[in-house]
């Protein structure tokens, strides 16, 4: 069970009636994710008005709050903080006046370089708000001598190196920026007479839109009323690509750069059983993100599938908790295993990624007090050995456990009967990855350097 943890959903509504409407049904179709805030704002034509709060989607927006939010522009963001803090500062859309007018800003992803920009803002005078990587970007548009809020922002995406996929509202106009690598998905969709941009494809679907295309790396859509989108190329580097949106992050119904999310995880699950053949019972996923994976893993070995674990949706998060023997005690809430179904049986349990291990060991306890006969191990992934500095949420690099143990220690570890991870080059074939994924989490190639977070040019 994943103990990492994506930003970000970003969503654009553009020239459709009640956009802020639109923009709630994204965001909820992409609440996984981030779970801790939400907000949106809207533009129409003479202000932009701004609701956020913690919480969920359901929770924060209702009929009477969405009909503050009027215009036919709107921007919308959830969030789970990699940077930052726990605060509603904090909770975006960033929103500010400025010289040219007013803005509102969402982001998802992180800009390795942050501390040093915000280090010189704050010594030329800056003063900030929030602990977000984003509010660089409202001084950093402020101080621009460019005549032309698309110049202004060029000129700061050209000083903020790093992953992202942004949407800037101002009172008439909306702007799509994806980074150069690709790091983070950005599609567009067309609604009607107008435009929505999501960072998944699922958010199109449930708001009747149609998917055109993914924003590419290095472009910038203008959205302007009465004319038609305009596309600028402001930068090309090497595309790296986030390989964990295939394995986790993206709802499985997705369509991520290029492909289906669900057909490359299924595609993961049949080559981790070319890879790690068992004899066994039955193939039980840990649910709900590592389904597919097992069903692939399932349809090539002729094993039976089987719901041996069945999840509460209702419990919150588990690895937020500071104290060890919380987290453990929500994971006994959170998953219950079928007992008449796996006791006395050899099972076959398919994960998505192994982080830290203690869910991992939690897991394989509550199937031995089941009953389970024999209980191998087999991760749709290759081990995390090292932290990410792009948008995901990482523990430190002492916390990963395969950065410390071994395989087989983790095995001893976790108590099982066997452990195995997919290969890198298993994990490449599935995502047809042809060197233009980051794989940095598993083999440590970094773009930048991680001592002191300084944006490089190396691919």
């Amino acid at each position: 069970m994943r103990e990492l943890n994506e930003k970000c959903a970003v969503v654009g509504v553009f020239g459709v009636d009640k956009a802020a409407l639109i923009a709630h049904l994204g965001l909820y179709a992409m609440q996984h994710r981030g779970q801790e805030a939400t907000g949106i704002s809207a533009a129409n034509g003479a202000r932009i008005a701004t609701i956020k709060d913690r919480g969920l989607v359901s929770r924060v927006y209702t009929d009477e709050s969405l009909s503050k939010l009027p215009g036919c522009a709107a921007i919308g963001h959830n969030r789970y903080s990699t940077a930052g803090e726990d605060s509603i500062l904090d909770a975006q859309p960033i929103f500010a006046r400025y010289a040219l007018g007013e803005i509102a800003i969402a982001h998802n992803g992180n800009f390795p370089n942050a501390r040093a920009v915000r280090a010189k803002l704050i010594e030329d005078g800056a003063i900030f708000n929030t602990s977000l990587d984003t509010e660089n970007l409202v001084h950093l548009i402020a101080k621009s001598h460019e005549n032309k809020l698309q110049e202004r922002i060029l000129d700061t995406l050209s000083q903020c190196d790093g992953s992202y996929s942004l949407l800037f509202l101002s009172r008439t106009k909306l702007f799509a920026a994806r980074d150069p690598r690709g790091f983070r998905p950005l599609s567009l969709a067309k609604l009607g007479d107008g435009y929505m941009i999501a960072s998944e494809t699922c958010a199109f679907d449930l708001a009747g839109a149609k998917f055109i295309r993914d924003i590419e790396p290095g472009e910038m859509v203008i959205f302007e009323e009465g004319k038609e989108p305009r596309s600028v190329n402001f930068a090309k580097e090497p595309i790296r690509k986030c390989i964990f949106e295939h394995i986790y992050f993206a709802r499985p119904d997705s369509f991520l750069f290029g492909e289906s999310v669900y057909a490359i995880r299924k595609e993961l699950g049949r080559l981790l059983w070319e890879e790690c053949k068992t004899n066994a019972d039955m193939v039980i996923p840990v649910p709900d993100s590592s389904i597919p994976h097992a069903i692939g893993y399932a349809q090539a070995s002729g094993l039976p599938f089987e719901l041996g674990i069945i999840r509460n949706h209702y419990v919150g998060r588990t690895f937020i908790e500071p104290l060890q023997e919380i987290r453990d005690l929500k994971v006994k809430k959170k998953l219950s295993p079928v007992k008449e179904l796996i006791c006395g049986k050899r099972l076959v349990i398919v994960d998505d990624s192994i982080v830290r291990g203690t869910t991992s060991r939690q897991i394989v306890s509550l199937l031995r007090e089941a009953g389970a006969k024999e209980i191998h191990m087999r991760i749709a992934s290759p081990t995390i050995t090292h932290c990410c500095f792009y948008g995901i949420d990482t523990p430190q690099q002492s916390e990963l456990i395969s950065h410390k143990m071994s395989v087989d220690q983790i095995r001893e570890y976790l108590k099982a009967d066997s452990l195995r991870f997919l290969s890198i080059d298993a994990l490449r074939k599935a995502a047809r990855c042809k060197g233009d994924f980051c794989l940095s989490c598993f083999d440590g190639e970094y773009y930048h350097d991680p001592a002191n977070n300084s944006v490089s040019n190396a691919a």
